[in-house]
């Protein structure tokens, strides 16, 4: 096999490759997003009218959709224009060749605790609470926007974040790591029509955040004490402490960390 046959075979493999993952991107966008379905309903109905009306030869019916055809690239930009910036702002944010800080198991572990701690005081005492976690996604662009803390993850100051009286309380907090960031930032609401109309400003600015990126988010509620995670652009609803760090413990840590973890158990 010549050096020519084998560049022609590895140029047709990346191309393959770019091809599905475009495919792979805008499937995991369609999941997410209750407009992008409905678009893509819109197209595969367009698409059985045009070949319905040229194999009945319906000549109006059919003039009707190639001028349709012919303008939708632009007027899908122009309504499809926040899910288009969205969508390029999530492949900025992905940072592929960015260096993050790796937790051992035993810090992980004592960062959840003071989460739960926080999470366990502020549902007792109704105070409610937004506490998102980054993960591979920068979230940097939230950070820039909020009040900067950067202090050690603590159960104390989490709470005393999110006091009543504290003029952040209405805010998230965003942690990096082993860090608190920032408090205070402000994340894009969902307008997804799954989520409970039951449900605040909270729940909807975690689903929001989850919808764009990969990071976790931990809602406390301040009506009814209830705690909920949204991730991977779901929500789950009324969650008890235990399942809060379970879940918290195995989105964060990597497989081999928690194997490794349980077999020294």
């Amino acid at each position: 096999m010549t050096v020519e046959s084998l560049s022609e075979i590895a140029r047709k493999l990346l191309d393959v490759l770019l091809v599905w993952a475009l495919f792979y991107f805008i499937l995991k966008s369609l999941r997410k997003n209750m407009k992008m379905v409905m678009l893509f309903k819109g197209i595969l109905i367009i698409a059985l009218t045009k070949i319905v009306s040229s194999w009945l030869d319906l000549v109006t019916i059919g003039y009707f959709i190639d001028y349709v055809i012919e303008w939708a690239p632009l007027a899908l930009i122009v309504i499809f224009q926040p899910e288009i910036r969205n969508g390029l702002e999530q492949l900025g944010r992905a940072q592929f060749f960015r260096r993050k800080k790796s937790l051992s198991l035993s810090e992980l572990e004592k960062s959840i605790g003071e989460i739960a701690v926080a999470a366990d005081y502020i549902r007792k005492m109704r105070m409610g609470a937004l506490i998102v976690i980054e993960r591979e996604n920068s979230l940097d662009n939230y950070v820039q926007k909020a009040q900067k803390v950067y202090a050690d993850v603590s159960g104390s100051l989490l709470s005393s974040i999110f006091f009543k009286n504290n003029p952040l309380h209405d805010g998230g907090v965003i942690i990096q790591g082993d860090k608190i960031v920032c408090a205070g930032a402000v994340f894009p609401t969902s307008d997804s029509m799954a989520i409970s109309k039951r449900l605040g400003t909270r729940h909807r600015a975690a689903l929001g955040i989850a919808e764009r990126t990969d990071c976790i988010a931990l809602i406390v509620s301040e009506e009814t004490g209830r705690m909920s995670i949204a991730m991977n652009g779901e929500l789950v609803y009324n969650l008890s402490l235990d399942e809060v760090k379970l879940r918290l413990l195995e989105a964060l840590a990597p497989s081999g960390q928690l194997l490794r973890g349980a077999n020294n158990e």
